[in-house]
């Protein structure tokens, strides 16, 4: 049987996977406004990096930490988990953090990289009914796939499915799919194109648990309560 990974190796995954996937959204935005003055490019290539991007970190870290990068997907498997060998509230205490420092640092890092302010608040407002909405669609869904595929037993597809969904959604949903409570703080500290205003986080973090709560209901109605020794 192969050896439990330290909780502070898969918090250091958590850190390093959220912080890469942030840097490379920041970065492609940055890179794609300078070579483009057309939005649906600079969208495009935006969200291609992403998708590559984490796709290749999942495939990396996945066997570490889960890959989880994602307040939401951590608190999902806390919440699916439960009595059954899930998360622990203890490594959930672990995680989240990790996924908001490694954020944080993803946006300060692409910014030095592009030569920006290590630190500008972004000037980007995004407070609308309609992004919230998107963002509560964009949650649902993503939540709804990660458990669904374990719950099928196709986990092993999440580097392509994930990234692909997350790809799509950028394009399908009016708030181009945050769908990740860490990822929206850290693109608070950049002024760039993938940037969002700190007034308008909170909001978003709000709609982004209202998904999750969202995508829990959906997995329970599709897919019924998770079998006795289940884990996330």
């Amino acid at each position: 049987m192969t050896a439990p990974i330290p909780l502070g190796r898969r918090a250091v995954a958590e850190f390093v996977g959220t912080g890469a996937l942030v840097a490379v959204v920041v970065g492609s935005g940055i890179q794609a406004a300078a070579l483009s003055p057309d939005a649906g490019v600079r969208l495009l290539a935006n969200s291609l990096a992403t998708v590559f991007g984490l796709g290749v970190l999942i495939a990396l870290l996945g066997p570490v930490s889960g890959a989880h990068f994602n307040p939401v997907v951590t608190l999902a498997a806390w919440w699916t988990g439960r009595g059954s060998g899930g998360l622990r509230p203890r490594e959930v205490a672990a995680y989240v953090p990790a996924q908001v420092a490694g954020a944080v640092g993803g946006a300060v890092l692409a910014n030095a990289m592009f030569a920006e302010p290590a630190v500008r608040w972004s000037a980007h407002d995004r407070s609308a009914s309609h992004l919230w909405l998107g963002e509560v669609v964009a949650t649902a869904g993503l939540v709804l796939l990660v458990l669904g595929l374990t719950r099928v037993g196709r986990a092993r597809l999440a580097p392509v499915a994930v990234a692909s969904y997350i790809g799509a959604a950028y394009w399908f949903t009016s708030s181009t799919s945050f769908a990740n409570p860490a990822v929206t703080v850290g693109r608070a500290f950049t002024d760039t194109f993938a940037g969002i205003a700190p007034a308008s986080v909170p909001p978003f973090v709000a709609a982004q648990l209202v998904g999750l709560a969202a995508g829990l209901a959906l997995v329970s109605a599709l897919f019924g309560p998770p079998a006795p020794g289940h884990r996330p």
